[in-house]
């Protein structure tokens, strides 16, 4: 079964940007893209009870969000399959729902502060938490152009190489399946591939010593480089750097993913009062990282 990019449209500039990022990278990937715009107001299509024509203008209103994006996508991207659908049910239960058979699902992400529709909100932090698939969250005005350094003049172009793909490698944790994927991305683009690793002494009562220190950061090296090298015999075309910095990830990540075309995370799920959440590294970066961030959940 061919599984289609998913991109949710809510007809904010994030969710427009979203599936923007979509469309290209369903081109990348050579596969279809579903855009999905899921409404909860007003009365089922096809009501035969519905007789006032103001009790339609929700849906109306809705339907016109998703036609208009499938408009733009389609002018844009002529050679490209696209599929669209107004789902009848809550935001983050339509997108879980279309995640289960989509290759990756792309969403709006608001970042910190302003206002948000329903894909780009709160509905989009619930999804992040819940969801089994990778998903990308991009932020309004988001270009083909930003995925590429600019050019001798520093202006911008889709001439030019892709810029990197960063993945944050945490040795602590799973990796497998944010590797596998990072690499995927940065072959996809023939671009490089920058591992970051951020490592941290425990604080003890007495600050180490230059030497303690330096054993510690030759450990994450060595640690780094053993989790790399498996996914570098496996994508030999991927250029690879290592980046290690000492520090709390939440803190160093978004600073060192500077100047990235995208951010690759794990996102680890774990219990919380009122259900699972992200952790808070990935919860930091999706506020405060401005390239697409694509979390690739792990146990």
């Amino acid at each position: 079964m061919i599984r289609p990019v998913v991109a949710g449209v809510d007809g904010s500039p994030e969710g427009l940007a979203a599936a923007d990022w979509a469309a290209r990278e369903a081109l990348r990937r050579e596969l279809p893209l579903r855009l999905v715009h899921a409404w909860e107001a007003g009365l089922p299509e096809g009501d035969p009870e519905v007789t006032l024509p103001e009790l339609r203008v929700p849906q109306h209103h809705a339907a016109h969000v998703l036609l208009s994006a499938l408009d733009q996508l389609v002018q844009r991207y002529p050679q490209l399959s696209i599929t669209a659908e107004q789902v009848f049910r809550l935001p983050r239960s339509a997108l879980l729902a279309e995640a289960e058979s989509a290759d990756l699902l792309v969403i709006g992400s608001q970042g910190a502060g302003g206002l948000a529709g329903f894909v780009s909100g709160s509905v989009a932090m619930a999804t992040v938490a819940r969801i089994e698939r990778p998903i990308v969250l991009v932020r309004a005005g988001e270009t083909a152009e930003d995925e590429h350094l600019p050019d001798d003049d520093g202006e911008p172009s889709v001439h030019t190489p892709f810029r990197d793909v960063a993945v944050a490698v945490d040795v602590d944790e799973p990796s497998e399946a944010v590797l596998d994927f990072a690499f995927h991305a940065a072959e996809l683009r023939r671009a490089s591939l920058r591992a970051v690793h951020v490592w941290h002494l425990p604080y003890p009562h007495v600050l180490p010593d230059t030497e303690e220190r330096a054993r510690a950061r030759t450990e994450a090296e060595r640690e780094l480089a053993e989790l790399v090298q498996p996914w570098r015999e496996k994508y030999p075309a991927v250029a690879v750097q290592r980046k290690l910095y000492e520090g709390r990830p939440a803190h160093v990540l978004a600073r060192a993913a500077d100047g990235a075309g995208l951010l690759v995370v794990g996102s680890r799920r774990r219990p919380a009062g009122v259900g699972p959440r992200t952790g808070p590294v990935a919860h930091a970066l999706i506020h405060h990282v401005s390239c697409p961030v694509a979390l690739v959940p792990h146990d």
